[in-house]
This record gives structure tokens, sequence and C-alpha cells, in this order.
């Protein structure tokens, strides 16, 4: 039936067909409970509209597909053309019996590990009801998947996944290869990998990426000198001594009261590091902050930047597949807490996530789930550079398996590479044609993320 995809800031609204798939919620129990999973096609502006459509995974876990679409999809105008876009609710997110937890998705580190216990047991009991949280993994959803692309009549499809949907998109090939038509990973989550310590790690050397970039360039130089001095300042500034602040609520415009505190700012960081328009804000707020000693700034920037992430991912499905598929295969005993310690993100996200898994129920897992995946589907790899989660070391490691790939590393770009200039081209080259061999990507040499600011009106001329 004809529905609209809205942005979830409300910017955009997209046309499609809507509908649902009634399935057990447990697949070995097809008489007991059923959840609906939540679909919709954009069909292709062709009348004479190639068989295979494009399937669109999104990340987080726990965004929607249809919210995903709805914030990116003109980038998919090109292959729209001629092929149906597909956006299937994983299980656990948007109207597929989505599992949102009341506090949200866990982007404050600054709450100790008792609490985050409490409030994941909180989660569980509001839950409970309607739903067995702990069958929402990647396992039982790439079935889900294959029951739509059964129901809408496709033989064969392409996937784009980003971010832990490139997990889902790799393990649907795993278990539908026959069914796989190309496969497009950006920003790869290779299956072999847990989820662990590597986290901080990675986004450490990330911001000491992006820090320098803007040291080398002229215009941002000039204006901030180091702005990894101004990290350090501040950072030193908040241990042991938050700072009150008072600020308008960026998208309420409600006054708001709290300490600010290195948890605060490492949220902000973590955050502002995923992607082009933070990235290219925050030299600018960081030194502006450390020059005035005011925090307002930068407490405006978490709650809008907490906002956009919390209002958009199922944390109890976030929650299923980190203590299902990450946190078991992960042995905390190995960590260097010290080296950890030295990040912006310390311990505190992994201890976060230990705790929540000490509470929060395991699900099914395929055995080889985490195995080398093997395969001669085309495949094109994306990443960027600076990349906070997914850098493209965990690229090369994915590719290893697959015989007919491609691996892109954009420079300077964050996680994602959907905001490249001449990305939509390059997609539609390989899925219309559907090998990697003599695939022209010189175009994504020339792309450039989003200039420094060097004021609140934008970046230089």
């Amino acid at each position: 039936m004809p529905c609209e995809l809205e942005h979830p800031q409300r910017l955009t609204v997209v046309p499609a067909q809507c509908g649902t798939l009634l399935v057990p919620e447990d697949p070995t129990k097809p008489d007991g409970r059923q959840i609906q999973l939540a679909f919709a096609r954009i069909p292709a502006v062709s009348r004479s509209r190639l068989p295979d459509p494009l399937f669109l995974l999104a990340g987080g876990p726990g965004m929607a597909a249809t919210t995903f679409y709805a914030m990116v999809g003109p980038i998919f105008a090109r292959i729209h053309r001629d092929r149906d876009i597909i956006l299937v609710d994983q299980r656990g997110t948007g109207k597929s019996n989505p599992l949102n937890c009341p506090g949200g998705a866990e982007t404050d580190l600054g709450g100790g590990p008792g609490a985050i216990a409490d409030e994941a047991r909180r989660c569980l009991q509001d839950l409970s009801s309607r739903a067995d949280v702990a069958l929402y993994t990647t396992s039982i959803a790439v079935k889900d998947l294959d029951r739509i692309r059964q129901a809408l009549g496709y033989p064969q499809i392409n996937l784009y996944g980003v971010s832990y949907g490139t997990r889902v998109a790799q393990h649907y090939l795993r278990r539908y290869p026959q069914q796989t038509r190309s496969l497009i990973l950006d920003g790869v989550v290779p299956p072999e990998l847990a989820f662990g310590a590597g986290m901080a790690l990675d986004a450490e050397h990330s911001l000491e990426r992006i820090l320098a970039r803007c040291a080398r360039e002229t215009a941002c130089s000039q204006r901030f000198g180091d702005p990894a001095r101004d990290y350090h300042s501040l950072w030193t500034a908040l241990q042991g001594h938050p700072v009150a602040v008072s600020v308008a609520d960026p998208s309420t415009g409600a006054p708001k009261h709290f300490e600010f505190t290195t948890s605060h700012l490492a949220t902000i960081l973590r955050l502002s590091i995923y992607s082009a328009e933070p990235t290219a804000l925050l030299p600018l707020l960081l030194h502006a902050t450390s020059e005035s000693k005011d925090f307002t700034l930068l407490a405006a920037q978490f709650l809008l930047l907490t906002r956009s992430y919390t209002d958009v991912v199922a944390a109890g499905m976030n929650n299923t597949v980190a203590c299902t598929e990450d946190i078991p295969f992960y042995d905390p005993a190995r960590v260097d807490r010290a080296t950890l310690e030295r990040t912006f993100m310390g311990a505190a996200q992994l201890d976060g996530l230990l705790a929540i898994c000490k509470v929060w129920p395991r699900g099914p897992i395929d055995p080889d789930f985490h195995a080398p995946l093997h395969s001669s589907v085309p495949a094109l790899l994306l990443s960027g550079s600076d990349d906070p989660v997914t850098p493209p070391a965990y690229a090369e490691e994915a590719r290893r398996g697959l015989t007919n790939s491609l691996s892109v590393i954009l420079k300077d770009f964050g996680h994602g590479q959907l905001a490249a200039p001449c990305m939509d081209r390059v997609m539609e080259r390989f899925i219309n044609r559907a090998t990697v061999a003599e695939l022209d990507v010189s175009c994504t040499n020339n792309d450039r993320p989003l200039p420094f600011f060097t004021s609140l009106n934008g970046p230089p001329p």
C-alpha cells in the first residue's frame, strides 16, 4: 500500500509502497508468537525495470532500513532509475517489533557498570511482555530477509550494507549464495571480528589523524594552531573537575542544566568523528572552549549528537547483537587496560557492554557465524582512511575470502562513504556490471570530505 518514509528530523519524506509479513518470532516454533516484519519498496522509475533489486541494510546495530533510506535516498537515485529499492526493517528495529529501551541507546559513557546494568534490567522488563529479546540476532534476521525476497518474487538480489549492515550482508551471502548477485560493503565488519577494546583504540587513532590533518592544513592551523593541544587541555581540565553548564536544547529550546564531565567530552568526540559534518566542526568547538573556558558550545553539541543517535537506534536490538555475537567471543582478560585508559573512550564502553551482557540474554547464532567467508560473488568494499570504528584494515581482512572483490579507500573520510561526491556513480556502475573487473573508481581519488569550519559561518572561502 502507498506510504511515506519520513526523515528522523522531518526534513524530507519519501513516497514508497509499504507492507508487512507475519513471521514466527522463534523460527523453531512456527506456531508460537508471531511478529510483523515491516518493509518498503521504492519502485524503479523505468517501466522496464531490471529483475534484481537493491536491498539496503542499515547499521547500528538497531537502525531501521526505512529510516536510513529516508536520510540518504537521493544518493541511490541512479540505481533507482532501473531497479527497485527494498528496505526491510530488521526484526527489533523500525516497525518490526522494535526493541526500544526507555533510556535510548547508551551514548553517554559516564554511567558506571552498575547503573548501566540496572538500566538494561529495566529495559528487559519493559520488553518482556511483547518480545523474547534473545531472538533478534543476525542469524535469524537473514532468514527474515530471504522470506521477504521470496514474498516479493525476486530470484536474485543485490545488497548494500553499511557498518553492522555489512555483517548482515555477508551472513546472508553465506546462507544464500545463489540468491545473492552482488554486494556493496560500506564500512566493513569482517566475519571473524568480535568487537571489544579495539573500538576505543580505533577511535583514538581516528581522532589523532583528524586533528593532525587540521594542523597540516593552512587555514585550519592558522585559525586554531594545534587542535590536539586543545583536546588534551580540555581533557586535563575536566579530570575530576566537572563544569556546570546551562544551555538551551538545540532540538527543543528547553533549558538544560548539568555538569559537563570527561564522559560528555568523550561522547562528543566519539560521535563527531563518525561523519563529515560534526568532524568539520570539531577543531572549532575544541579551540573555542579551550580559549574561553565556556563549555556551552560543547554542551549543546552533546545534546544534539546524542539526540540524533538515540532517536534512530533500538538499544535493545543493539544489546542482543552485542551480547550474542561479540562479547561471548571476546576475552576481557587480554585487555591492556593501561593503554585503554589513555584513550578518550577509556574502558567505559567495554565495561558497559560487559555489564549489559551479564543480564541480557544471548540468542541463537549459527556455528559458522565468525568463520572466514569464501565467495566469488562480486563485492565492492568501501572504507574511509579515518574511520573510527571499521578502519580499512577490516575491509582487507574481509576481502581475503572474496575472490571477485575490490577495496576502495577514501582519503580523510570517516565511517560510511555515501557522502563522497562520486560514490553514487561508482555504485551504479558496479551493480550494473556485477563485476569489479575494469571498474572505474578513479573519481574517488579527487573526493575530499567537508572542509574544517574556521568559524560558525562555515569553512573558509
